[in-house]
């Protein structure tokens, strides 16, 4: 059977994604990117916001045309919109076949063996727990902990994923090794809360010693951390990174708003002093440290005082990159209750508003940058323009612009280059100096640990 796969939203749903195909390969089912030559498509669907919701049921009946114009003989939508929606869209979505919520993936095998679309389990065992699907097999994204503990008024996260449960650190390590044999160099951490991890368990092994442990049992040579609240970002956090030139110096930190007012409405746990404190006792730790954050507009009650009062935060803060979007309101959140009361065009007003803000501070920031040797690791290679396409270490993959090297270098391969000026704003031109790590060497080989054979279900990593 061929299974094709759909994947929306962030990167932890990409996570999940793969772990569902890897299970499914041991029963003898094959990966195809051809959605016509698929048997059977999993929409792995996102309901974080509006846009997310109507992406999601666009590809559902996208998917389901398939059944008429390609091979497919069953969709199954799974995931965040499941979780919260699954009646609703059984109703209205009759075309789908299955619909399995993030809390019931351990149904998905039975399900679909029980209508004849997968094998007997494969005799050879596959070697992992992930089966990959993306596009740079060099850049992977592992998922430390499950759920969210935060109260925000304005998200339905822990509706749809649950409380906060931290994956065990040797399982967590122990996926890190398979993903550098599969050829990982760029591992990305992912969870609700980075900064929470280990903090459901309190068997003193945190963040920090996570990080420490990847150091000492892998030799994948670049490691970033993504979505880190302020909160939880302490003196033993910042001095692991600080130490530790395989750990990228790079927070992505939300603060979703620059007005205490708006703060305390979204029931936020930082205020504007706080998050100005801990900006500043980072960039004091980590003098070369980028900090991207995210910002919501439109939350009901903001004035334009206090949106002015945001657009003067962040000019004040100067954060590398800024991720914003307007506020829709999410059935079941505290915010839900308030009145949506900023008109939906003044919303896109003050996002584009937002976004020319930080445009100009990201070019003035990135402009600081040039001048300088830095590393890069290597994406793309363009041959008709003989460039290749990097990112320098305070870019994150896909969010962050690229680097253009004047040399055509294999993916995976980390360069030093002499960052030379800023592109449209958001990219880099550099030069190469010199092939730092080439993709097929380890920086050094210190795998210690007997590595399993068998991958894990689909039912653990804290579900």
């Amino acid at each position: 059977m061929k299974v094709g796969v759909i994947t929306l939203g962030c990167d932890k749903n990409t996570v999940d994604s793969e772990r569902y195909l890897a299970q499914l390969s041991d029963y003898s089912a094959e990966h195809t990117a051809d959605l016509g030559d698929a048997e059977v498509i999993i929409v792995n669907t996102c309901g974080f916001i509006d846009a997310a919701k109507k992406e999601s049921i666009d590809a559902m009946i996208e998917a389901a045309r398939f059944k008429s114009e390609g091979r497919c003989r069953a969709v199954v939508a799974v995931g965040c919109m499941i979780e919260r929606h699954k009646q609703e869209l059984v109703d209205a979505i009759p075309e789908v076949d299955l619909f399995l919520g993030s809390s019931e993936m351990q149904k998905l095998v039975p399900e679909l063996t029980e209508r004849g679309l997968l094998g007997e389990p494969s005799d050879e065992l596959h070697p992992g727990v992930r089966l990959f699907t993306g596009e740079l097999p060099h850049v992977r994204y592992m998922k430390i902990s499950e759920g969210c503990d935060h109260g925000c008024a304005f998200c339905a996260i822990p509706l749809m994923r649950g409380k906060h449960r931290s994956f065990a650190l040797d399982e967590v390590v122990r996926e890190a090794q398979l993903l550098e044999l599969h050829g990982a160099r760029e591992l990305n951490l992912v969870a609700q809360d980075l900064a929470h991890y280990g903090r459901d368990v309190r068997d003193g092994k945190n963040l920090p010693e996570l990080l420490e442990a990847l150091i000492a049992e892998t030799s994948i040579p670049w490691i970033r951390m993504l979505y880190l609240y302020s909160a939880g970002i302490t003196d033993r956090l910042l001095e692991v990174v600080a130490r530790e030139a395989r750990v990228l110096p790079y927070l992505d930190m939300p603060i979703q708003h620059g007005a205490d007012a708006v703060l305390a409405r979204m029931r936020r746990p930082e205020r504007k002093r706080t998050i100005r404190d801990r900006v500043r006792k980072f960039r004091d730790a980590v003098p070369d440290v980028a900090i991207r954050t995210t910002c919501i507009v439109g939350f009901p009650g903001e004035t334009e005082e206090q949106f002015e009062e945001l657009l003067e935060f962040l000019e004040e803060m100067q954060f590398e990159r800024v991720g914003a979007f307007t506020y829709s309101p999410q059935e079941g959140t505290r915010a839900a209750q308030y009145a949506d009361d900023v008109h939906e065009t003044l919303k896109r007003e003050r996002l584009e508003r937002l976004t020319e803000l930080q445009r100009r501070i990201t070019a003035d920031r990135y402009e600081a940058r040039t001048g300088r040797t830095a590393l890069a690791m290597v994406d793309r290679v363009d041959g008709e323009r003989g460039v290749s396409q990097a990112r320098l270490p305070w870019q994150a993959d896909d969010i962050d612009g690229v680097t253009y090297i004047d040399a055509l270098l294999a993916p995976g391969t980390i360069a030093e280059v002499a960052v030379e000026e800023v592109v449209d704003d958001y990219d880099f031109q550099a030069s190469l100096i010199r092939v730092a790590l080439p993709p097929d060497a380890p920086e050094r080989r210190r795998t210690h640990r007997e590595l399993p054979i068998r991958q894990v279900t689909i039912g653990s990593y804290g579900r």
